[in-house]
């Protein structure tokens, strides 16, 4: 898991995706594998890794196939293709993220519960919230952390800019920037300080927590490839290395099938109906125009 690298890459993904997409989904689809699990997960003592990242269990809301149904529903009831693509991005880019630490993500189920990961870092829930958080704050965690804010501060700096909100993010997804303005009675700087809140966020989380673990708790300080040491480590993949790239190959195989039927059968009906909201409001203004 990731303590504030989830914040970060919002801003990165938001100015090189290469797609029109949503920041505000691209942050929903972020949040949606803890959103609801987190809290569940720190009570489940020795269990919690295969609880939050195994099956039985609720590792599938870390799984890409999660991602692509929840996108689709939203693609089929609101209509919009930047909310179904923002949240498809920032879900997919959360099960990618999280694949560095020790548990891993079971990216292909249910198609594979095997687990992938490359163990930058020790899975720690089971040592509780706190502990979780000093461990990862220990470890190439908190680098990672680190190197997800330099990285948006050096290539996608500009995405913090009032004239980048004003051009790019607000008219990609006008509605729900309105919608907020109305609801939270904001000015449009209102919405910018909103809008800059989720990096500030990340920052006074990696911040705050690490000095939490330097001089609160005093944890070694340990950032060595699968550290720290000083906290066991939880592996949920069994059999040998070759049985499990074996079973991972057939569900990223049967991932990709599945999702290229689901297209043909009707989430290319649902795309095609869908749109950007400001041409589906511009379009009475074209009819009406017509001769």
């Amino acid at each position: 898991m990731s303590w504030a690298a989830h914040e970060f890459e919002n801003y990165f993904i938001q100015k090189h995706a290469g797609v029109k997409a949503s920041f505000l989904a691209i942050c929903v689809g972020t949040y949606l594998p803890d959103a609801v699990t987190k809290h569940w997960v720190y009570g489940e003592g020795s269990d919690a890794a295969q609880f939050h990242r195994g099956w039985p269990g609720i590792g599938f809301t870390h799984s890409l196939t999660f991602g692509f149904v929840i996108s689709v529903l939203v693609l089929a009831v609101t209509k919009s293709r930047t909310w179904a693509v923002g949240i498809l991005i920032g879900q997919w880019a959360h099960v990618v993220t999280d694949v560095s630490d020790t548990a891993g993500v079971m990216m292909f189920f249910p198609f594979s519960t095997e687990n992938v990961t490359i163990g930058m870092w020790k899975h720690a829930a089971s040592q509780g919230r706190y502990g979780d958080g000093a461990a990862y704050y220990s470890g190439l965690g908190g680098i990672w952390d680190f190197f997800w804010m330099l990285t948006v501060l050096v290539f996608a700096r500009e995405t913090l800019s009032s004239e980048y909100f004003r051009r790019v993010v607000m008219p990609t997804d006008a509605a729900a920037w309105a919608f907020l303005r109305r609801r939270l009675y904001l000015t449009e700087n209102g919405l910018l300080v909103f809008y800059r809140a989720l990096f500030f966020y990340g920052l006074g989380r990696m911040i705050a927590w690490f000095l939490y673990a330097r001089f609160e708790v005093k944890t070694p300080w340990q950032p060595v490839w699968g550290g720290p040491n000083y906290v066991a480590g939880n592996y949920l993949n069994h059999g040998s290395t070759l049985e499990i790239v074996i079973r991972l190959s057939i569900g990223g195989v049967a991932f990709v099938l599945f999702v290229w039927l689901c297209w043909l059968t009707f989430v290319r009906r649902l795309w095609r109906r869908a749109g950007d909201p400001r041409d589906v409001e511009r379009e009475p203004h074209q009819h009406a125009a017509a001769p």
